[in-house]
């Protein structure tokens, strides 16, 4: 079955465009995040039409800046898959156990670090 796209009253399939924004300037600026790596991991891995390596132009995706990644899609894409993706690239790199992904707006994605509340100070009166 084919996808279906939004179109216009003539017919016509209307152009569907999106910009997505994965910010990792935080752990990018301490050294623990490669942001050359994230963005061929995404050139790798992302799927249109179920096949890998099928990007064309439909899907281009840039670094910008200082650890921002911008994914621009001329097709029906999902943001939740940007985020699913950039917690597969977490998890491979071990770094899921320190990194986050949070949706600050539409479309924008924000690499956080966990905050670490200490404790200590409080077993050490007992």
């Amino acid at each position: 079955m084919a996808p279906v796209t939004a179109t216009k009253k003539g017919g016509k399939p209307e152009k569907v465009t999106q910009k997505f924004v994965i910010n990792a300037s935080q752990p990018a600026s301490d050294k623990i995040f490669d942001v050359s790596a994230f963005e061929k991991f995404l050139h790798d891995k992302i799927k249109v039409d179920g096949r890998v390596g099928n990007l064309g132009e439909t899907i281009q995706i840039s670094q910008e800046g200082d650890g921002k990644i911008v994914v621009i899609s001329h097709i029906p894409f999902s943001g939740r898959y940007l985020k699913y993706l950039t917690k597969k690239f977490l998890k491979k790199n071990l770094l899921r156990d320190w990194l986050r992904v949070v949706s600050t707006s539409k479309g924008v994605y924000e690499l956080r670090f966990f905050n670490v509340v200490n404790d200590g100070d409080e077993e050490d009166d007992e």
